[in-house]
């Protein structure tokens, strides 16, 4: 029975301080240094590195084989990782399958479970803005991560428009995010106190 990937999807985020996520169907993806030790810093893209490298095969062995993918990590890499120059990326398992297909025409035992859906359309990569990205997944605006930070609007307007924030910006736009996360684990367990003292 072939399975369609429409909604199977790997996803990287680089945090503002550098740090390097992937998922796939939202869950962090292995970096498999047991099969394929390459990089001991975790993935990386937008280049041709060893993280880089340890991404292509992490992502290629999610939907062929060992084989395969030690075998064409570093042209997955060439053709696809390096193209990945944002902060955030998307790649549909589609995409994938039809890239394996056309290097290995014959597929393994573990590919012939899986086919194509028919939209094989690349996910195009938008440029975006660090400090309009920031203000949209904080949901306020410039202003108030102004007063959050307690700059000057200004400063955070010529931010936007040089599309670049200083380190000390973004530590403490991180420190600020860890916090609200933080107090959002507080809020919840409290909540669950007060549901519990209520029974």
């Amino acid at each position: 029975m072939a399975v369609t990937m429409n909604n199977h999807v790997f996803k990287g985020h680089k945090t503002l301080l550098g740090n390097k996520y992937v998922t796939y169907k939202e869950l962090e993806l292995p970096v498999r240094y047991d099969l394929f030790p390459k990089s001991n810093g975790g993935f990386d893209w937008g280049n041709s590195s060893l993280g880089a490298q340890q991404l292509a095969f992490s992502i290629l062995f999610q939907l062929s084989d060992e084989k395969f993918a030690k075998g064409h990590a570093e042209v997955f890499m060439q053709d696809i990782i390096v193209n990945f120059q944002g902060r955030d990326w998307i790649l549909s398992a589609t995409d994938v399958l039809a890239w394996i297909e056309k290097k290995k025409p014959k597929a393994s035992p573990k590919m012939r479970k899986l086919k194509p859906a028919n939209n094989t359309k690349k996910t195009k990569e938008k440029k975006t803005n660090v400090v309009k990205e920031i203000c949209k997944e904080l949901d306020i605006t410039q202003k108030q991560l102004a007063e959050i930070l307690e700059v000057p609007e200004g400063t955070v307007s010529s931010w936007a428009v040089k599309n670049e924030i200083p380190r000390l910006g973004k530590k403490a736009i991180e420190f600020y995010i860890l916090s609200q996360k933080n107090q959002k684990i507080v809020d919840s367990y409290r909540s669950f106190i007060d549901l519990l003292q209520a029974s």
